[in-house]
């Protein structure tokens, strides 16, 4: 896949749906949603950013988010639970290398809704996107050690555990054993 496709599909994001969920493009009106659970510590204790410090700041990045979904360089999505119509996370690519075919997904979710398997439903969407859409041939996620949830939620959706990175990256003045667990388009088979 040649990166001029990825900015084409991307700067016309399309909705994914599941049977709960419909993962779509955020939007600036998702401010109040978001800022629910990025203000929380725990929520980003795993991630790479800090808690938001107040709506304003969440506000500026989805505005700031939507001048990179124009250009199609984002490839993240909403998490809506259909039934309550509200944004409960996101779940994308945070990476895609076209040259080799592979890329790496991230996600986050509100911690009200954990445990429901709403996440490796939406991580099920987006992977299968992946292989059938873009064409990936390996789509990779990675964890801090000591975030087995997310590691659970890798291998749900039938991703193997690869192994540790040690010391791998310095996340808010600390460096981080960094886990990694990857699926080959022939290993997807969602049921």
């Amino acid at each position: 896949m040649k990166k001029e496709n990825i900015l084409h599909i991307f700067s016309r994001m399309p909705n994914l749906e599941t049977e709960r969920l419909l993962l779509r493009p955020l939007r600036v009106a998702d401010t109040d949603d978001m800022y629910a659970y990025a203000k929380d510590p725990e929520v980003t204790r795993y991630l790479l950013w800090r808690p938001h410090p107040n709506p304003q700041h969440t506000r500026s990045y989805l505005e700031y988010l939507a001048g990179r979904y124009r250009i199609g360089m984002h490839y993240e999505w909403a998490v809506i639970l259909k039934e309550e119509k509200r944004m409960i996370g996101t779940c994308g690519f945070v990476t895609i290398d076209c040259a080799n075919r592979r890329a790496e997904v991230g996600y986050v979710l509100n911690p009200d809704y954990r445990g429901r398997g709403i996440m490796p439903e939406a991580l099920t969407r987006v992977l299968r996107f992946g292989f059938d859409m873009l064409g990936l041939h390996r789509i990779e996620a990675r964890f801090m050690i000591g975030n087995d949830a997310s590691l659970r939620v890798m291998e749900k959706v039938g991703m193997r555990y690869e192994g540790i990175a040690r010391d791998a990256m310095l996340v808010k003045g600390v460096y981080r054993d960094i886990g990694t667990a990857a699926i080959l388009q022939k290993e997807f088979h969602p049921e």
